[in-house]
């Protein structure tokens, strides 16, 4: 796995770490280990810009997802293709808030949405009730069997 980790925030990320989860949910997800993936963090300045851009909606968000070869979950045992799976950017202003209201760090926070975002670039969205569940159900196993390994 490729993957690229960007701080633009001023906000302290172990890079290292989102690098790591990054592996892990693709290699748990059986993306093909050449896929190309970037993480980035941005100041609620550019996330808000981001997210009028590309949502239509005002003021920043916690994590945004763009896919790039729009590449799907695999099987152990099937062959895929490599791609550029996309970017997940994400502002840890915002997510700190969020970690206070959850009662959690802010850099368990971050990890979360990054695999949130991952997850969406894979496909997952929780528009409807149905694929809510399935969304979070997943995304939790992933981060907690990725924490539990560290």
């Amino acid at each position: 796995m490729s993957t690229e980790v960007s701080n633009e925030s001023g906000f302290p990320v172990a890079e290292e770490e989102f690098a790591a989860l990054a592996r892990y949910v693709l290699e748990e997800m059986h993306v093909h280990p050449q896929a190309e993936l970037s993480i980035l963090f941005v100041t609620t300045d550019v996330m808000a810009e981001l997210h009028e851009r590309w949502m239509d909606e005002p003021g920043p968000t916690d994590v945004l997802s763009f896919p790039m070869d729009e590449m799907r979950p695999g099987r152990e045992g099937e062959e895929l293709a490599p791609g550029t799976l996309g970017d997940v950017v994400l502002c840890p202003e915002v997510a700190a808030a969020q970690a206070r209201t959850a009662g959690h760090s802010t850099a368990e926070e971050l990890l979360l949405l990054t695999t949130h975002g991952i997850l969406h670039l894979l496909g997952y969205d929780h528009a409807e009730p149905e694929e809510e569940k399935e969304m979070f159900a997943l995304q939790r196993r992933l981060l907690l069997t990725f924490l539990a390994g560290r």
